[in-house]
Order: structure tokens, then C-alpha cells, then sequence
């Protein structure tokens, strides 16, 4: 299936979750088994040249993209959940939305110094939480191998937060 034909299932949900936004509802794609293997496949081809330690999965639709991709790439996966959720020693990161600040954590083992790590999540709008994700991996001692989407809002620039990293979306709005 073509990242054209995954594109048309996607659904645009005028006002949601307030006024003005335009929410792009993936679920659709992810109950069609073949448009999520789809997805699944272009995600890995891309993947699989960037010789990752591990997958990144962002709360919470990015563990939905995350955990396929990394069991087809064969890499461990590790989320990135907000604060609070994790069972174990966590790493917090502080970053800003529109209207204030949130945090995000993972596990303290999840980044090893030397690392290449593939940040995934749904989409990118505004580009805040993958740029928080990709500033632990640095403090941490890793490398940021890319930061892989299934969706692109483009018209949001989220790409230019992420201050020049390897980029990969599967779809562009």
C-alpha cells in the first residue's frame, strides 16, 4: 500500500480537541491491517539503514508506531511517557507547549552512552516533545539516529525544532 493510499484513510476532524484545530485521526489507518503493516514497512525501510540500538516510542500513539517497528527492525523498544507513569528510576525532561510546560520521562537505562536511538511517535506538529526526547538522548550520551513519523503537519515547522536531525515522515499535511 502506497503512503498515498494510507494518506486517504486518514480522517480530518474540524474542532478538535478545541476550536480551529483540525485533528488528522489515525485510527482508521490502524484498523486496517494492511494500511498499519503499510505503515509498519515504510517506517522499517527507512529504519533499517540508520543502524539504531533502540526505538524511542513516544506517549501515546507513537507506542502504537513504535512497538511494531521496533519488533520488525529487531531492536528494543523504550517509552517516553509523561511524568509519573514510569515504574522505575526515570530520567525527566521539562519542555514548553503552547501554553506552558509539561515533562516526559524514561526509564534512567534506557539511553547507554554511545547509543543511536530512532525517536517515533504519530506526528509532528509543533515539534516540542520529539526536540525534549531528542535533548535527554544528548544529555545522556546518545546519538539521535533520526526521528521517524508516520504524520508531518508541515505548515507547523516542527521539523525546524529538531535542529537539523535526521527526519523521516511517511505523511505530509
Amino acid at each position: 500500500m502506497s503512503p498515498l493510499e494510507i494518506k486517504s484513510l486518514i480522517v480530518g476532524v474540524p474542532d478538535f480537541p478545541k476550536p480551529g484545530i483540525a485533528f488528522k485521526d489515525i485510527t482508521p489507518v490502524l484498523a486496517d491491517p494492511v494500511a498499519f503493516k503499510a505503515v509498519t514497512e515504510h517506517l522499517a525501510q527507512h529504519a533499517a539503514r540508520l543502524e539504531c540500538d533502540a526505538v524511542l516510542a513516544i506517549e501515546s500513539r507513537g507506542f502504537i508506531i513504535g512497538a511494531p517497528l521496533a519488533q520488525r527492525l529487531g531492536l528494543p523498544l523504550h517509552l517516553v511517557r509523561k511524568r509519573g507513569k514510569l515504574p522505575r528510576a526515570a530520567i525527566t525532561v521539562r519542555y514548553e507547549l503552547e501554553y506552558g510546560f509539561d515533562h516526559l520521562e524514561m526509564h534512567s537505562d534506557a539511553i547507554r552512552r554511545g547509543g543511536r536511538y530512532l525517536i517515533v511517535d504519530d506526528v509532528i506538529a509543533t515539534g516540542g516533545t520529539a526536540a525534549a526526547v531528542a535533548s535527554v538522548v544528548a544529555q545522556q550520551g546518545g546519538t539521535v539516529a533520526a526521528c521517524s513519523f508516520l504524520v508531518e503537519l508541515k505548515f507547523l515547522a516542527g521539523r525546524e525544532k529538531l535542529g537539523g536531525l535526521p527526519f523521516f515522515s511517511l505523511i505530509t499535511y
